[in-house]
């Protein structure tokens, strides 16, 4: 129950224009999700202080906003024995015991595909 806390609160900061109920449910695979899927592991990777890569292990939810180019995804990552430079980290191995640690993460992205550009507009992520 706690867990669902800091989310709420995300979506609460962020104001009623980005909360779920204004977001419908869209296919896993479309092109520009996909694009905000890499972008979001990508971000997170970057701005986390481990210096293992996490991968993505499924796309637990995926929505899109109506009426614009903004997707909300839950996904849950696995952390891999590869650092988070290195290449084809979709190949790598998970880390196991104690040092597999998987996390879920809700990001909220904003996308411009004709420009290739990004913006990540919230992200909650719990360690399980």
């Amino acid at each position: 129950m706690f867990w669902k806390l800091p989310l709420l609160l995300g979506l609460l900061a962020l104001g009623p224009h980005v909360c779920s109920w204004m977001f419908e449910d869209i296919g896993k695979t479309g092109q520009e999700f996909s694009m905000c899927v890499e972008f979001a592991i990508h971000h997170f990777n970057e701005h986390q202080p481990d210096e293992n890569a996490y991968k993505l292990l499924w796309v637990r939810r995926s929505q899109h906003k109506k009426f614009s180019l903004t997707y909300l995804m839950d996904l849950h990552l696995g952390r891999t024995i590869c650092k988070k430079h290195d290449e084809d980290i979709d190949n790598c191995p998970l880390q196991e015991g104690p040092e597999g640690k998987k996390v879920n993460c809700t990001f909220i992205v904003d996308s411009r595909p004709l420009y290739t550009k990004f913006t990540l507009l919230n992200s909650t992520c719990q360690q399980i």
